[in-house]
């Protein structure tokens, strides 16, 4: 078993994370917007430190869940998200705008429903254990 309150703890702070990138890409209208200005640039740097951020957490809820709490939520691609986490981190300079424009756009929101789901039930399972 694995200690549900530091999982939850660290949902929380990717979820706080995602709000952080939702709310930076809200002004960010297509992949050119990134390159167009220093302000684009600036947010995708900002960005991209959030993602670093939610993919390193990710990896750690897995290693605390021993790789079992992830794999009951095959609706969200987890290798995918630390796939992303270590292109960032270890190969910046071959990033590229239009994946992190589309990872706003389409994977924030489904990411923090499922993290919310996830959370619920830990919560839950938590209560009825007591």
């Amino acid at each position: 078993m694995y200690n549900k309150e530091i999982v939850v703890e660290i949902i929380e702070q990717i979820l706080e994370a995602l709000k952080i990138i939702k709310r930076r890409s809200e002004n960010i209208n297509s992949p050119d917007d990134f390159s167009n200005s220093d302000n684009g640039s600036d947010m995708l740097d900002a960005i991209c430190m959030q993602l670093i951020a939610v993919g390193e957490s990710i990896k750690n809820i897995d290693k605390i869940s021993n790789g079992k709490l992830l794999t009951n939520y095959p609706e969200i691609d987890w290798k995918g998200i630390k796939g992303v986490r270590d292109i960032i981190s270890h190969h910046y300079f071959d990033l590229d705008a239009e994946e992190i424009y589309n990872i706003c756009n389409n994977n924030i929101v489904p990411l923090a429903e499922a993290l919310i789901k996830i959370k619920e039930e830990i919560q839950e399972k938590s209560r009825n254990e007591r």
